[in-house]
């Protein structure tokens, strides 16, 4: 079991729905319209406030409607939440409760079995006279759901991105135009998901291992020195599909590289 990430990092999903949404044009009310979620539900993902949606699993599933809604693949937005997620903390221990306690508790379970019972009745009476009266009656078409993702943006636009700091750095991620500088330490791992564009910039090369689109880019520049560089969807999805790593002790051939801009630190 897992909790949400935590509200205090920005893990990248939620700036990728809201460019979504504004690239199709859409407003929180016509979003929350059609996904048939409320539009502090809406706000509430953009934002990354994942506990403001009443717990992990209404997260989970308020993410994947919007993210399938978007056009975005929601195996991927839900890839990059779930790295990010973390144990919970184990529940307290209940409390002792006293005999006034234990009696209260035993009166309200004693009233919470008689409403089931009773409505358990009332159901079982409406299934059965609407069974009668539906019988003779053909089933309805069912009705059409306004879902249908808009066609402003091709659905699996969008592409992963995962930064893991090898030792303490400094970097500046752009993602679709709005930069966001940080420290990274040691072990420390950021995702992102733009849309269109991806730049990102190292102050100390060499540090910062650089995942993109599933193709790994190892440690691309050189120690000390600042290294940069801009990534594209379509430039990102013209690469072939990743191959299997190469042991280079059983093959001549090299391993591919990654060219790599590198600019004076500064």
């Amino acid at each position: 079991m897992t909790r949400q990430p935590s509200h205090d990092a920005v893990i990248g999903v939620g700036p990728a729905l809201r460019k979504a949404r504004v690239l199709r044009g859409l407003t929180l009310e016509e979003a929350a319209r059609d996904t048939k979620l409320s539009t502090d539900q809406l706000q509430a993902l953009e934002d990354e406030d994942f506990e403001a949606l009443g717990g992990e699993v209404y997260a989970r599933a308020s993410l994947r409607t919007y993210a399938g809604y978007l056009g975005l693949r929601p195996e991927k937005v839900m890839g990059i939440y779930a790295r990010h997620a973390e144990d919970p903390e184990p529940p307290k221990p209940p409390e002792r409760m006293g005999r006034v306690e234990r009696a209260i508790a035993a009166t309200r379970i004693r009233d919470n079995q008689r409403f089931l019972l009773i409505a358990a009745a009332v159901v079982v009476f409406v299934l059965i006279v609407f069974g009668f009266l539906s019988r003779d009656h053909s089933a309805p078409l069912p009705a059409a759901i306004a879902t249908d993702t808009p066609s402003a943006v091709p659905s699996d636009q969008a592409f992963d991105a995962t930064l893991t700091a090898g030792s303490p750095a400094e970097v500046t991620v752009t993602v679709d135009g709005i930069a966001e500088t940080f420290s990274m330490t040691r072990g420390e791992e950021r995702s992102f998901l733009p849309i269109e564009e991806l730049r990102i910039e190292v102050v100390s090369g060499g540090s910062v291992e650089v995942v993109v689109a599933g193709r790994d880019l190892g440690t691309p520049g050189v120690a000390g020195e600042t290294w940069s560089r801009t990534f594209t969807f379509a430039e990102v999805s013209a690469w072939p599909s990743p191959s299997p790593t190469v042991d280079p002790s059983s093959s001549g051939s090299p391993s591919p590289t990654v060219s790599s801009v590198a600019s004076p630190s500064g």
